[in-house]
């Protein structure tokens, strides 16, 4: 007794879509007279005709409606678990190491590795926190796959070649951090002249590596606490000790009790880009953590 199989399902609905058993063979690739066989074949095991042969083309019967009907159905759920398997032989495993500054640590890299694991279960990815020419260095090494860089004005050069780098997308300009309770804390946007008098929290840490000062431009800022840490740094401002310059990148970084304001200055402010960097062949897992970095950072863009 004859029965029903997928490639006849497959046919029987392509020929229901093209109107023709030509039309179905060009679409499947496949002789004509291999269709005729398949629906030849169909109807014998469905037990009556599934097509009304026309002048020009064929249309289904009543039973060729219902089988066609059934068939979307099937092929279908088939299709949906082949792409489930083949999202399962293609989820990566291992371990990976990134990297990236503090600012590009705090928010971009963290929620991109946890898109990715999320996906992936069995893959492990390590994130370190550290200046450009020290991620380059562990990158050329083979210590890390992926670097998170900032290139641009009032930064050290660095030397890319023999290095795959590309562009991502820097989700806001910079801004500062003020205390929730501070004067321009109710603010949208500050004013860059609103800026002065401002007693600023500025970085400091090992020599070569940049750090953020107080706004660029203002005329005679006056400098308040030096740390090295940005929680230290929030913590000053939330304490009311002074305002900090902070990178767009980080500012959904910032701690309940303070807020992130960004600043509209027409002077401008340094030209600066982040980049992700890999190996000119990167692996399967340090080309998806590049890819949903720049899937991450379109997230955080401004709305």
């Amino acid at each position: 007794m004859a029965e029903l199989t997928l490639v006849g399902l497959r046919v029987l609905r392509e020929v229901a879509r093209q109107g023709s058993f030509s039309g179905a063979a060009t679409a499947l690739g496949y002789t004509q007279s291999a269709v005729s066989r398949q629906v030849a074949s169909t109807e014998a095991a469905a037990g009556g005709a599934l097509f009304e042969r026309l002048p020009r083309g064929v249309r289904p019967t009543a039973a060729g409606e219902v089988l066609v009907r059934r068939a979307d159905r099937v092929l279908g759920e088939l299709d949906g678990a082949l792409a489930e398997l083949a999202g399962v032989r293609d989820r990566l495993a291992g371990r990976l190491v990134a990297a990236a500054f503090p600012t590009a640590a705090a928010v971009l890299l963290p929620r991109a590795i946890a898109r990715l694991a999320a996906r992936n279960p069995q893959l492990r990815v390590d994130l370190q926190e550290a200046a450009t020419p020290v991620q380059l260095r562990r990158l050329r090494a083979g210590r890390i796959e992926v670097a998170l860089i900032a290139r641009g004005e009032g930064l050290p050069e660095v030397d890319l070649d023999g290095l795959h780098h590309e562009p991502v997308q820097v989700p806001r300009g910079p801004g500062i951090a003020v205390a929730a309770d501070h004067r321009l804390a109710g603010h949208d946007v500050v004013d860059v002249a609103e800026l002065a008098g401002e007693t600023w929290v500025v970085g400091t840490g090992p020599a070569g590596e940049p750090q953020f000062g107080p706004w660029p431009g203002l005329e005679r800022p006056r400098t308040g606490p030096e740390v090295r840490h940005w929680a230290t740094r929030f913590g000053l401002v939330a304490a009311g000790l002074g305002i900090t310059l902070v990178p767009g990148l980080a500012a959904d970084s910032v701690p309940h009790d303070v807020r992130w304001l960004p600043v509209h200055d027409p002077a401008g402010v340094p030209d600066r880009s982040l980049r992700v960097v890999t190996a000119p062949s990167p692996s399967g897992a340090a080309a998806a953590l590049v890819r949903t970095v720049h899937a991450e950072a379109a997230r955080l863009l401004p709305r």
